[in-house]
């Protein structure tokens, strides 16, 4: 079915995972709620939430769903395989979540985060049989999977569920051709299999928002007004076969951006994708952690470390050299509750969760070297 049957409208979605907080480190409804206002006011559409997404689900419901006509919205939720047990299964998290966002069906519902770790478990659950059957009922009207996997797998899955109405996708400029990450290459599976794709990360985590001086200088020469998320928003949004493409927009400043961009959506020339490659290479030839704190990888931490804050600061000291700024944030960190660095215990724990393949053990070990000096 072509894409634009399955996501109707403009192709900007909103996404629930980093949502604004208050002091207390609680969502922010008041605040969530005047940016769904906004969003919806532009003529947007599509939210994107999840059961791991820590009161996200409830978030949607109180800023939406409580203030909204059914018919104004869409939204996509997913099911997590791997905190799944003998209690919590397909059908229980199924229906929690339908509790939590306070809807009767799910326009769009994913199995979580595919990879090969997790692969086994969601056969071992039922979960495509499960869902397949909630689509029938009309509990489920698209059924998908978000993918953080090698193309191989991909490809795999895709022939052995040819049912899949669309696959979400990590894909920005810079992991175009990464390794790890594979965008390029699991956009060619999915063309190749006719599947429509929702985008995530098109902003690698507002990495891509953050560039340097020069290089804003050099892209607004070439497209004047573009912010550096603009680009690559454009960059994923006129990808052939892209149907969605989320961000994750904590402020208003972002979602005034966000939506212009869309409003006015342009494809790249073929020098405005020329000057993109430029910027991936300057990008990667910096030995930055391509963290997009997703927080996966601090759910079952055993020590308590938060992983992305100290990434941030270890960011600091890469980017800027040695500077009291980073190791007063990194103190900061320790103060509010994060275990050290050092304090790791090589579980493996977070490297399974992480949807960039980081080497986290390893990087921690970096930065106590760096951070957790006397």
């Amino acid at each position: 079915m072509p894409g634009d049957a399955i996501f109707p409208g403009r192709k900007l979605g909103f996404g629930l995972m980093r949502l604004p907080t208050g002091e207390d480190g609680q969502i922010d409804i008041a605040r969530v709620s005047a940016l769904a206002d906004r969003f919806l006011a532009e003529g947007y559409t599509y939210f994107d939430t999840a059961y791991m997404y820590g009161g996200s689900e409830e978030a949607f419901r109180r800023a939406v769903v409580e203030r909204y006509p059914r018919s104004a919205y869409t939204i996509a939720d997913k099911m997590a395989c791997w905190v799944m047990n003998s209690q919590l299964g397909a059908k229980e998290m199924f229906e929690e979540s339908l509790r939590r966002t306070g809807v009767e069906y799910f326009d769009y519902y994913l199995l979580h985060s595919l990879q090969a770790s997790r692969n086994e478990d969601y056969d071992r659950y039922g979960c495509w049989d499960f869902c397949a059957a909630m689509k029938r009922e009309g509990r489920i009207r698209r059924f998908g999977f978000s993918f953080h996997g090698e193309p191989e797998l991909l490809e795999d899955l895709l022939t052995r569920h040819p049912e899949v109405d669309f696959v979400q996708l990590q894909l920005n400029y810079v992991d175009w051709e990464s390794n790890a990450i594979w965008s390029r290459a699991n956009w060619e599976v999915c063309r190749r299999h006719g599947k429509p794709m929702v985008v995530m990360e098109p902003v690698k985590g507002g990495f891509l928002a953050n560039l340097s001086p020069e290089v804003t200088r050099e892209l607004d020469a070439l497209r004047p007004g573009l912010s550096p998320a603009g680009w690559a928003l454009t960059f994923a949004a006129t990808l052939p076969g892209v149907g969605m493409v989320l961000s994750g927009m904590n402020g208003m400043e972002q979602m005034e951006d966000n939506t212009a961009v869309f409003r006015g959506l342009q494809p790249l020339s073929e020098a405005e994708q020329a000057a993109l490659c430029g910027v991936r290479e300057r990008i990667l030839s910096q030995p930055t952690i391509q963290c997009t704190a997703c927080r996966y990888c601090t759910k079952g931490c055993p020590m308590g470390i938060n992983i992305p804050e100290i990434f941030k600061a270890e960011n600091m000291l890469l980017t800027f050299g040695e500077h009291i700024r980073p190791h007063l944030y990194y103190g900061g960190l320790l103060k509010t509750g994060s275990a050290r660095a050092s304090d790791c215990v090589a579980c493996g724990q977070c490297e399974a969760a992480c949807p960039q393949h980081l080497p986290i053990i390893r990087l921690l070990q970096d930065a106590s070297a760096h951070l957790d000096k006397e």
